[in-house]
This record gives C-alpha cells, structure tokens and sequence, in this order.
C-alpha cells in the first residue's frame, strides 16, 4: 500500500468533512449546490485513498486524465450491501 498517498487524500477528505461539519452546526447558510460540492470533494478523496492504494509514486505521477478519473470513481470492489 501507498501509505502517503492513501494518507494525502484521507486527510483531504478529512479536512473537507470538517470544513462542512463546522459550517452546518454553525447555521452558517449552506445550499444544496455548496454541500453537493463538499460531499463530492470528499468522495473524490476517499475513492482516490481506495483505488489508487497500491499505485506507486512513480505511478501516479505518470498518471493519465483516464487514471483520474477511474481512480476518484466509486470503488467497485467494496460491498455497500444490497
């Protein structure tokens, strides 16, 4: 596992869910378009942790706009239930 990737994007996603946490229970004015965003910001960074765990730093740095896009998409591989 890539230890430092999987950790960038878990505190990534981290610092998203903290920033939108605190400015829900701050009654701050928050909209359906400004929490879509967060949820996905924070989406792209969890996903990203998962599918691209084992890519290597030479890897990612390589990486196409294809392996972006496969890497931030919901990980297949992990049963939600039903």
């Amino acid at each position: 596992m890539n230890k430092c990737l999987i950790l960038s994007h878990l505190r990534e996603a981290h610092e998203e869910l903290t920033r939108t946490i605190a400015r829900i229970e701050s009654e701050a004015a928050v909209d359906e378009i400004e929490f879509e965003i967060a949820v996905a910001h924070a989406y792209n960074h969890l996903n990203t942790a998962w599918n691209a765990r084992a890519v290597s730093d030479e890897r990612m740095a390589a990486s196409s706009e294809d392996d972006f896009y496969a890497w931030r998409a919901f990980p297949s591989d992990i049963s939600m239930g039903r």
